[in-house]
């Protein structure tokens, strides 16, 4: 059977106080709502009738899950679904390979470091690749611009301190130009200039700049390039590349972990030495996933993402794999279960095959194997 999810809201000071209420249907609460959780992520599960889904799973992770996903993933689920609600910038970021992850956990482990220790920087022993689909006009920052590009827009501000970048950027071989720069950047010797380029700035990096005035990061961003989605548009950030998001309404679906190594724009933790170790420096344009139909499928397995238009004319769900669902607009009726807007659920896999009907929009994730 479908089992109605109780999700969380996580109210992390960059979210809208009021965009995620709307699109849900529900009562502000006079605080920053950022994000959406629904999936079994040990840090913020999803619950039925009172009981963690991570804890249902472990209690039988081929019943919840289905030997295909077991096999590939082991006992948890893959993926974790979120709704964001981006209101000031994200932390400029970065996400690890699976083994830099292994790695990078083990050795913090080794050193007796507590998971909810602050200056933690690997949460779990995971990659995070992640795609974020938008559902109101969306932007942010992912990949490094070519160098050369760069290099016009920092000549253009016209600041006599950025001419030694400048003239990295235009003349060193590409991934030794960005690490040169980035390098530097996030140095505190790059105070001054950081001073004399604020003012300078203009577009979405002056806007940076007002929200963290006086950051390392706002410098680093200039690096990136600006990407805008519309709405239905989706982007996949793989491993080692720097990114943030700006502003917007959008649904997002990763490997379900929690590591990120952030060097700028945030109060989190900051790990500059292993950021500088895991990103990869090279020029690379936004990976834009382009949809089959109604499928949103990215560079990994552990997630593909389907956006339904609902109808009375019934859509048969498939068994075997765990699935999540969250109606965003109307109603959505999933077997017996009914779904009004900002409710979500989970399909185990050993549930039959499904009919799903209604009015309005649903999204589901589930592995992106076999689907």
């Amino acid at each position: 059977m479908p089992l109605p999810l109780s999700t969380v809201i996580r109210p992390y000071d960059w979210g809208s106080r009021t965009a995620l209420p709307e699109l849900l249907g529900a009562e502000p609460t006079g605080r920053p709502q950022a994000e959406l959780w629904a999936g079994a992520h040990p840090a913020a599960p999803s619950s039925v009738d009172g009981t963690p889904l991570d804890a249902l799973i472990a209690r039988d992770p081929a019943g919840m899950l289905g030997a295909p996903s077991v096999a590939r993933f082991g006992p948890t689920l893959p993926y974790l679904l979120k709704v964001l609600a981006v209101e000031k910038p994200l932390s400029l970021q970065v996400h690890p390979t699976m083994a830099q992850a292994e790695a990078g956990f083990a050795a913090e482990e080794a050193r007796g470091i507590p998971i909810g220790d602050r200056t933690r920087t690997y949460k779990d022993p995971f990659h995070k690749p992640e795609m974020v689909c938008a559902l109101t006009d969306f932007h942010g920052l992912c990949g490094f611009r070519d160098p050369a590009e760069t290099a016009d827009l920092l000549d253009g501000l016209a600041v006599p301190e950025l001419r030694p970048w400048i003239t990295a950027l235009r003349t060193e071989p590409a991934p030794a130009a960005l690490r040169t720069v980035l390098t530097q950047m996030l140095d505190e010797s790059s105070r001054p200039i950081l001073t004399a380029v604020e003012p300078a700035l203009t577009g979405v990096y002056a806007d940076i700049a007002r929200v963290h005035p006086g950051d390392p990061g706002v410098l680093a961003a200039l690096l990136l390039n600006h990407v805008e989605l519309k709405p239905g548009e989706a982007l996949y950030l793989a491993a080692g590349v720097p990114h943030s998001y700006l502003g917007g309404l959008a649904i997002e679906v990763m490997a379900n972990s929690d590591n990120v190594l952030r060097c700028g724009l945030t109060g989190k933790h900051m790990d500059v030495p292993e950021l500088m170790r895991v990103v990869e420096f090279a020029p690379s344009a936004p990976a834009r996933v382009e949809p089959s139909g109604n499928l949103y499928s990215a560079a990994a397995e552990e997630f593909t993402l389907v956006r339904h238009d609902l109808s009375d004319d019934p859509e048969e769900l498939p068994s075997g794999l765990p699935q999540t669902l969250l109606c965003l607009e109307g109603e959505a009726r999933v077997g017996p279960l009914a779904l009004a807007r900002g409710e979500a659920a989970f399909i185990p896999a050993g549930a039959p095959a499904t009919a799903l009907t209604g009015k309005g929009t649903l999204y589901r994730v589930l592995p992106g194997i076999g689907s």
